[in-house]
């Protein structure tokens, strides 16, 4: 009797997930705005959302569109959602860090608290007052972005977030410890992309404002 060939399992199929910043606001490097309603984007971050979502819409395929409840990254993301015809989804796993009582300040009033150098050298170790720790909101971001790969095995996936949440998510991707994180510069409207698989993730691009994204794939 002939012996049976074992096939071999197929390998875990890659979910590419571009994570975009929102664009320019009015107080960008000046406020630390939180998760605060009613901001906006400036005329340079419209501008910006335009040019990410021509960049985004040269992918041979999307198959999804997540963004952050807020203002800033719904309308970064109303773009792209128009250049590929497809709805964008609200995904609160998206938020921006909730930073309680130092919401709404001036980066300049913050930056001579005691506090702001745990902030940049052990941020793991931080709670903001009456906020999130940044380990709760790397868990949050990381969670959030393991079930959207979930949804879309194999698939391709925009998630228009803020810059702290997206710095973490890459630190994680890159096993680098949260307490480095504040060395990822994530500018707006910059995309990283991640191909996230059940054997865990390549980190394909980080902070990318120019030229083609079509090529992005794990070699």
């Amino acid at each position: 009797m002939a012996a049976t060939k074992k096939t071999r399992p197929a390998p875990p199929q890659s979910t590419l997930i571009l994570m975009v910043r929102h664009g320019q606001t009015p107080t960008t490097g000046k406020v630390l705005p939180g998760r605060a309603a009613g901001l906006h984007l400036a005329e340079a971050g419209v501008q910006q959302a335009h040019a990410v979502a021509e960049r985004i819409a040269e992918l041979p395929r999307v198959d999804a569109i997540y963004a952050s409840p807020l203002e800033r990254a719904r309308e970064t993301a109303a773009p792209i959602g128009k250049a590929l015809q497809q709805r964008v989804k609200i995904n609160k796993g998206l938020l921006e860090c909730d930073f309680g009582d130092w919401t709404g300040e001036q980066l300049s009033t913050l930056m001579k608290k005691p506090e702001w150098s745990t902030v940049q050298r052990a941020p793991s170790s931080f709670r903001f007052p009456n906020g999130e720790s940044f380990t709760e909101m790397q868990t949050r971001m990381v969670t959030t972005l393991d079930n959207i790969r979930q949804e879309h095995p194999g698939g391709v996936v925009v998630c228009v977030s803020h810059a702290d949440p997206i710095k973490a998510a890459v630190a994680h991707a890159m096993g680098t410890h949260l307490d480095l994180f504040q060395r990822i510069v994530i500018g707006t409207c910059s995309v990283s992309a991640v191909a996230y698989s059940g054997h865990g993730p390549i980190v394909l691009t980080v902070n990318s404002t120019g030229g083609s994204l079509a090529d992005l794939r794990p070699s």
